[in-house]
C-alpha cells in the first residue's frame, strides 16, 4: 500500500506487529498509539477508524502473499514444488500469526474480511486449481480427479487450521496443521511419479517441517 508520511509508515507497522502478534480485536487504537509514544488522535489524522487500519494491514498482507506465490511458481521446477514452495510461505506467515486473526477479522471487521474473502476465493483458488491442470499434465497428479471439487476443498483446508472449534481439539500450532494438511492433500492425489516427488521434498524441506 501507498502510506503517505513516515509517521503513517510507523503507525501502519507498529499495528500489524501488534495484530500479528495479539490478533485484532484485542489490541485497541490505544495500545497502538501507547507503544509509539503519540496520542491516538495522531492515529486518526491518517486513519479514519480501526477498521481502516485493519483493512490496510490485511490488503498489505494479501498483496505481498500475491507477489511471493506468483514469483514462486515461475521459480518453481514443477507443481509438487510448487506446493512445498508454497508451504514454506505459510510457515513463515504462519509462525508470527496469532490463531485468531481470521476470527476476528471474520467476526468484527467486515469490510477488511472481504479483501481477505476475495483474496482466498479468487486468487488462491485460481492459484491451486493452475496447479493441479500443472500438476496432471507433468504426471505428477492423478488425471482422474475432480479439479473443481479439490480446488475448493485445498482453499478450505488452508484456514481450516485457524477455525477455532478445529484448535479446540488439536494441540498443534499453526504450522504444524498446515504441514499435514498439505502433504497429504499431496499424496492423495499423487502418481507414482510425483510421490517420488513429493518424497525428494520433504527430505530435502527446512523451516516448513515440523
Amino acid at each position: 500500500m501507498n502510506l503517505n508520511t513516515e509517521v503513517q509508515s510507523r503507525i501502519f507497522n507498529q499495528a500489524h506487529d501488534l495484530f500479528m502478534q495479539f490478533g485484532l480485536k484485542s489490541v485497541s487504537m490505544d495500545d497502538i498509539a501507547s507503544k509509539m509514544g503519540i496520542s491516538k488522535k495522531t492515529i486518526y489524522q491518517y486513519f479514519e477508524d480501526k477498521e481502516e487500519l485493519v483493512s490496510a494491514v490485511v490488503k498489505a498482507i494479501t498483496s505481498q502473499n500475491e507477489e511471493v506465490c506468483n514469483h514462486d511458481i515461475i521459480r518453481s521446477e514443477n507443481a509438487v514444488h510448487e506446493v512445498f514452495l508454497a508451504m514454506e510461505q505459510m510457515s513463515t506467515l504462519f509462525h508470527k500469526m496469532n490463531p485468531s486473526i481470521l476470527f476476528d477479522l471474520h467476526k468484527y471487521y467486515p469490510n477488511a474480511f472481504k479483501i481477505f474473502f476475495t483474496h482466498k476465493n479468487e486468487f488462491v483458488y485460481k492459484k491451486i486449481k493452475d496447479n493441479l491442470n500443472r500438476g496432471i499434465k507433468e504426471d505428477l497428479y492423478k488425471n482422474d480427479i475432480d479439479i473443481e471439487i479439490l480446488s475448493r476443498f485445498r482453499v478450505e483446508s488452508i484456514v481450516m487450521p485457524f477455525n477455532p472449534d478445529f484448535q479446540s481439539v488439536m494441540k498443534k500450532n499453526l504450522v504444524e496443521l498446515s504441514y499435514v494438511l498439505s502433504t497429504h492433500f499431496l499424496f492423495g492425489i499423487a502418481t507414482t511419479k510425483g510421490e517420488k516427488q513429493i518424497n525428494k521434498y520433504i527430505k530435502n524441506q527446512t523451516k516448513y517441517s515440523i
